[in-house]
């Protein structure tokens, strides 16, 4: 059988790392504190595991890392996740390619959308994302998908103005208030 199971660290007791455990928010933290106490306690490393629901082995290797790093070290840790598809500064590139506007004749297109964007991140940046993915870029970008209404360049608004006012159909004499029927 291996040697003894060794807690250098003695800054903390047995009654200290269960109070600690007691406001843990992480439940795999818990059981290593808990199983940590009972090591302090004198309880052998195989009962002290089993009472916690791991194997010995594991045991050794939270109180390797909890000499090495204290109550820290038991803390589960967080995968580092996928790579981003694009850097920061593609992205501020990305945000002011968006920002200004199409070419026309450059780019063939008159108003983004995100398949024309899709499309533009492939051939700059050589990235192939969906189309959902530039929405969630520009919805980080405080942009949104969504486009304006397209108006006539030539249009006159001192004539939509004077039609509002004098249409019929914006007319309130059109639209008498409805009146209530009592039975």
């Amino acid at each position: 059988m291996g040697t003894a199971l060794g807690i250098t660290r003695t800054e903390h007791t047995s009654a200290e790392l269960r109070a600690l455990s007691g406001r843990c928010a992480d439940g795999a933290q818990v059981r290593r504190l808990l199983a940590l106490a009972l090591v302090l306690d004198g309880h052998s490393r195989s009962e002290a595991a089993a009472l916690n629901g791991m194997d010995r082995q594991t045991l050794r290797d939270w109180v390797h890392r909890y000499n090495a790093a204290g109550i820290d070290g038991l803390k589960s840790r967080r995968p580092p996740g996928r790579r981003p598809a694009l850097t920061q500064q593609q992205k501020a590139e990305l945000q002011e390619l968006v920002v200004q506007g199409p070419d026309p004749a450059t780019d063939q297109v008159v108003r983004w959308r995100c398949v024309d964007l899709r499309g533009v991140v492939a051939r700059r940046f050589g990235v192939d994302v969906h189309v959902h993915t530039i929405g969630k870029w520009l919805n980080q970008f405080g942009l949104t998908r969504l486009q304006p209404r397209p108006y006539h360049p030539k249009k006159d608004a001192d004539a939509e103005t004077a039609f509002k006012k004098t249409s019929p159909a914006w007319s309130k004499r059109r639209f008498p208030t409805p009146r209530l029927r009592h039975r």
